[in-house]
């Protein structure tokens, strides 16, 4: 291999490195079997929601994890592998991949990185049952706003007793 090559590999290697330390999660998928029309429309899914998915060569993502500190993913590194990573939302690329999954048979997630700790598949299955921000956000809300509205109501109601 001439040394251009290398160097552009390396190149390869540490741009996928730094995808990995940068993103909040990222979850590794076989997605052998899918039809042209399916992949276009998880990609499609998975940009909607600031996700990006890539299909990498195993060796340059055997690489550039050992380079971001992460090499226990080098297991999931086997036959055709693709990585969705997301900067903002640690939940999106498991509740999209799973959704998926489940629809479609030939989809199959290997694993993954939440928040730089290594994630089984069972561990992304649980994160992609939970809520997304908006909805976290508004359950907190909610628990934020219950004790002032019972207070409210209690406040009423001896208001309402007193006007009897």
């Amino acid at each position: 291999m001439s040394e251009a090559n290398i160097a552009v590999k390396a190149t390869i290697v540490a741009e996928v490195a730094d995808k990995f330390k940068a993103a909040a999660s990222s979850v590794v998928v076989d997605v052998r079997g899918l039809t042209v029309e399916q992949a276009n429309d998880l990609r499609k899914t998975l940009r909607e929601e600031g996700v990006e998915l890539k299909v990498i060569k195993n060796k340059i993502l055997s690489r550039a994890a050992d380079a971001a500190d992460l090499s226990d993913l080098n297991e999931l590194f086997v036959g055709p592998s693709a990585v969705a990573f997301s900067n903002e939302d640690p939940i999106a690329p498991s509740r999209i991949l799973k959704k998926f999954a489940d629809s479609i048979e030939a989809l199959e997630i290997k694993g993954g990185v939440v928040d730089g700790n290594i994630a089984s598949v069972e561990e992304i299955n649980k994160y992609a049952s939970l809520p997304d921000k908006d909805g976290l956000l508004s359950m907190l809300l909610s628990t934020l706003q219950a004790p002032v509205r019972n207070f409210a109501y209690a406040v009423k109601a001896v208001s309402e007793a007193k006007e009897a």
